[in-house]
């Protein structure tokens, strides 16, 4: 706690006018010496406390301007699954996982349709959700081929879930077993 304060108390210090700072005091001379002998002090009591330069980590982007200043913003055409629908399909999937997760448990059913529709929704919300990261952290016109590569892999992963999932649902006990066994073990 000393140690994250004493920055600031130092700089409330050290800013205050000599006229009437407790640096003038008999108490603290070599402080009254620091202040009055040191001109970066007297311009700018926040230069000194400064412990690291600014880096750049990502290099800048070029600066291109399309067209003139004066020019409108380009309205894109509206699509419905970019917009509100997409929005509210995320949103119904991700409800409709709820009850898929607790019925299963809660009635002691273990039909395969069950386990089919809580295995489908879980892809389709698990494909939603690392899009949605995809979009965010590789946009299109920073990095084309890594978001392109990033696309192709969400896809892909898809069906090798998918295609385990079908395997462990025919071959073996099914999800909601599985999770029953772990739950009581």
């Amino acid at each position: 706690m000393a140690s994250t304060l004493r920055p600031t108390l130092l700089r409330r210090v050290l800013a205050v006018p000599a006229s009437r700072s407790i640096i003038t005091s008999a108490a603290s001379p070599a402080l009254r010496q620091l202040r009055l002998t040191t001109p970066i002090l007297r311009q700018c009591p926040r230069a000194t406390f400064q412990t690291s330069t600014a880096r750049k980590i990502l290099p800048p982007l070029p600066q291109v301007m399309h067209g003139t200043i004066n020019d409108a913003a380009p309205v894109p055409e509206p699509e419905p699954l970019h917009g509100s629908y997409h929005w509210s399909f995320e949103r119904g999937v991700s409800i409709a996982l709820v009850p898929l997760t607790v019925i299963p448990f809660a009635a002691g059913s273990l039909s395969p349709l069950l386990d089919g529709g809580l295995i489908g929704l879980l892809i389709l919300h698990s494909y939603m959700g690392f899009g949605a990261c995809i979009t965010d952290y590789f946009p299109t016109w920073r990095t084309p081929i890594t978001r392109k590569l990033a696309d192709w892999a969400n896809f892909l992963a898809i069906f090798v879930v998918g295609w385990g999932f079908y395997e462990f649902e025919t071959n073996d006990v099914g999800v909601t077993e599985a999770v029953r066994k772990i739950w009581k073990a």
